[in-house]
């Protein structure tokens, strides 16, 4: 791939904003951090018969910064492209005559990918906060070529009951603003092997998905997913694309997830605290834990 994740991976996702603060009865003058939300258009360019297509097939709204990675994310959870070898280059807008350039992102895929071209007629339109908005139906949710996850590896509980916490500690923004989202993809020892931060919860997992893309590390068959809110269906899509077989919520899932999860068997994890959490399917990938009774 010609772009070597030139894109600032650091951005400025905070911005300073006075407010009239009451605290215990006294008015006063304050300064208040707020977090970052701007729209990113994703574009999809390819030569064809020796011109280059240009689609627009996404407009997201997302904390800036990583943004190459969010479109590879989003590119490989969708099934349009299969690995870091069909992505050409990622690049801003460089159209002079664009204002919005840095909400802009061109993602020029390798000649001869091919993909399903009925995966952009949804027109996707996706908000901070629900990823699958826009998609039209029930049928236009199912999961694209994935089958059930090997089991493995296990791991003990009290990795797990410390994730929480160490995913916290990898929060910088959050800790100035209290507005922003976490995935973090830890190894079976617990260590945090990267994490990202965004306003929505789907864009923080294809931030993550999307450095391990670009990395490389595509399918993450022997990391755990920690992830700072519920678990939705949605969530559990991209972790099975991605090949995350034990995924941890600070939250609860969905029935949908527990659906997704116990198909493909993929272990869910919910209300995951220091002192314990909740095994829903899948649970031989976690050291002792017994079965659910039926």
């Amino acid at each position: 791939m010609n772009t070597a994740r030139s894109n600032p991976s650091e951005s400025p996702g905070t911005i300073a904003h006075r407010v009239s603060r009451l605290r215990g009865g006294t008015w006063s003058d304050a300064s208040d951090v707020l977090t970052v939300e701007e729209p990113l258009e994703i574009r999809l360019l390819q030569e064809i018969d020796g011109a280059i297509a240009r689609r627009s097939i996404a407009v997201t709204m997302r904390t800036p910064g990583h943004d190459f990675e969010l479109a590879a994310g989003f590119l490989f959870g969708e099934s349009i492209v299969g690995g870091r070898e069909d992505i050409f280059d990622i690049s801003y807008c460089t159209d002079e005559d664009e204002p919005q350039a840095q909400n802009i992102v061109n993602v020029t895929l390798r000649p001869g990918v091919t993909f399903d071209t009925t995966r952009l007629e949804r027109n996707f339109y996706t908000t901070s906060s629900c990823g699958i908005c826009g998609k039209a139906t029930l049928e236009s949710l199912e999961v694209h070529g994935c089958s059930a996850l090997a089991l493995g590896f296990s791991v003990p509980a009290a990795v797990i009951q410390e994730l929480p916490s160490k995913l916290r500690a990898a929060q910088p923004v959050f800790d100035r603003t209290g507005g922003l989202h976490a995935a973090g993809l830890f190894d079976r020892d617990g260590n945090l092997v990267v994490s990202r931060e965004d306003v929505g919860r789907h864009n923080a997992l294809d931030k993550l998905v999307g450095a391990q893309l670009l990395d490389g590390h595509v399918p993450l068959s022997h990391g755990i997913l920690m992830l700072s809110g519920r678990a939705s269906f949605e969530l559990l899509q991209k972790s099975l694309a991605a090949g995350i077989s034990v995924v941890a919520a600070v939250g609860a899932p969905s029935s949908l997830a527990v659906g997704l999860a116990a198909s493909f068997n993929i272990t869910l994890l919910g209300f995951v605290r220091d002192d314990g959490f909740n095994v829903y399917t899948a649970p031989t990938r976690i050291a002792h834990a017994p079965a659910p009774s039926r």
